[in-house]
């Protein structure tokens, strides 16, 4: 996926979307790439202002969450 500064706009994005998305694609299919594209930009922000957490924290949250 491009950098979030490729994608410098919603507007630049959404029509990047449109335009590879078959002609024949659905009201619901538009919406649900957009949700994707969205979810893919916020964290690419949070990746570049250091709101990660490592494999191994990640892990130990799940563990406590699915026990």
């Amino acid at each position: 996926m491009a950098s979030a500064s490729v994608l410098s706009s919603a507007k630049e994005a959404t029509l990047r979307l449109v335009d590879r998305l078959d002609d024949d694609v659905s009201f619901e299919d538009i919406i649900y790439e957009l949700y994707v594209l969205e979810k893919i930009q916020r964290g690419m922000n949070d990746a570049e202002a250091g709101r990660v957490v490592s494999h191994e924290e990640a892990k130990e949250r799940l563990s406590r969450w699915l026990t």
